[in-house]
């Protein structure tokens, strides 16, 4: 297995499943009789629908649905009845996007503006509602491929999985907020388990899962299997954001310090930075994303290095990779259908190498 072979699987699961949510944004216009606009109000249902079809055209790399993909497969299921559980997992991606570029006031999503800079925060979450809502309606038409007692099963788990990254969106702003100062890597796991551990991996895998007929027992272990390798998603995101400019997507060298969030590199500093050091970065942490300088950003990032705190949080990561591979090899043995069970073994390799 080589990296760019599982980035042209993630290639080719896009383009299965981009059709069935293409072909789904227009019907979020598309209103019953009793209630249809009248043709005068055209502009107004061409500007609505423009909108909320901004952040699903910009793709992005489709990594959560592909673990949907990729699970059910590696248990024996077509590919067919995967599809509409892996577009609704995508377009969950898009609606929480967009809300969290609202609550965090970030500037770009996937190269270009985010949605509440080039329609107002008050559009862009209306938008976000109206991307939810149709999540919701996809998952709902699983009925035809996969009957009702697996359709209310994989509402059940996307129930499950969004409380649980909605209360870690609800700590990491609670404690940018407060400014918190003495975060453990435990707390920083806190979110780190719900809103990647859960919502990037172990729910899109139990998702594929669940339509491939997994026991409670297999369902479990993939859940830890996935909270393991989640941990590494986030945090070689995190690294990237202060070193890699995500191929050219991105212009802002240390937007999570920007934004103030709560990072295992950021909580090591604070752990370990003194004296006058420790009161600067307290100040700067204290400012309002706006308020930051690039300087001091920088500033921040070289204490980073400097400290160990970048070369703590690669090291950290990298257990978590030899821990997945190791309950991987243990416990997943029933993921055995091939070649889609490779693909698995590799990932938590293929998270901590990427680049982008």
């Amino acid at each position: 297995m080589v990296h760019q072979d599982f980035v042209n699987l993630l290639k080719e699961y896009r383009s299965l499943v981009w059709p069935e949510i293409d072909k789904r944004l227009s019907t979020t216009i598309d209103f019953e009789k009793y209630c249809q606009v009248k043709e005068k109000y055209q502009h107004l249902l061409d500007f609505h629908l423009e909108m909320l079809s901004v952040y699903p055209q910009r793709m992005g790399k489709y990594f959560r649905p592909s673990m949907v993909m990729l699970t059910g497969e590696a248990m024996g299921a077509p590919r067919e009845k995967l599809l509409l559980t892996a577009a609704a997992q995508q377009l969950s991606e898009e609606w929480i996007l967009i809300h969290d570029d609202v609550e965090d006031d970030s500037e770009q999503r996937r190269g270009d503006s985010a949605l509440h800079h080039l329609y107002t925060k008050e559009l862009a979450i209306n938008a976000g509602d109206i991307v939810h809502v149709l999540m919701w309606k996809l998952l709902q038409d699983n009925r035809q491929l996969i009957g009702d007692e697996l359709t209310f099963s994989i509402m059940d788990e996307f129930t499950k999985m969004l409380n649980r990254t909605v209360f870690g969106q609800t700590v990491e702003i609670k404690w940018t907020q407060e400014n918190a100062q003495n975060l453990t890597d435990e707390d920083i796991l806190l979110i780190l388990e719900g809103k990647t551990g859960y919502y990037t991996v172990a729910g899109p895998m139990r998702e594929g899962a669940i339509i491939a007929g997994a026991t409670p027992d297999q369902l479990e272990k993939i859940y830890h299997f996935g909270k393991l390798t989640g941990y590494c998603f986030q945090i070689k995101d995190d690294l990237l954001d202060l070193t890699s400019d995500f191929c050219g997507l991105k212009k802002q060298t240390g937007n999570d310090i920007f934004e103030g969030k709560r990072t295992i590199m950021l909580a090591h500093l604070m752990r370990t930075i003194s004296g006058d050091d420790k009161r600067q970065l307290s100040v700067i942490l204290d400012k309002t994303r706006f308020q930051k300088t690039q300087s001091e950003v920088d500033w921040i990032i070289s204490k980073m290095n400097t400290l160990g705190s970048i070369d703590y949080a690669d090291k950290l990561m990298r257990s978590f990779a030899l821990q997945a591979q190791e309950y991987f090899h243990q416990e997943l043995g029933f993921l055995s259908h091939q070649p889609a069970r490779d693909y698995i073994e590799y990932l938590p390799e293929f998270l901590v190498n990427r680049d982008h």
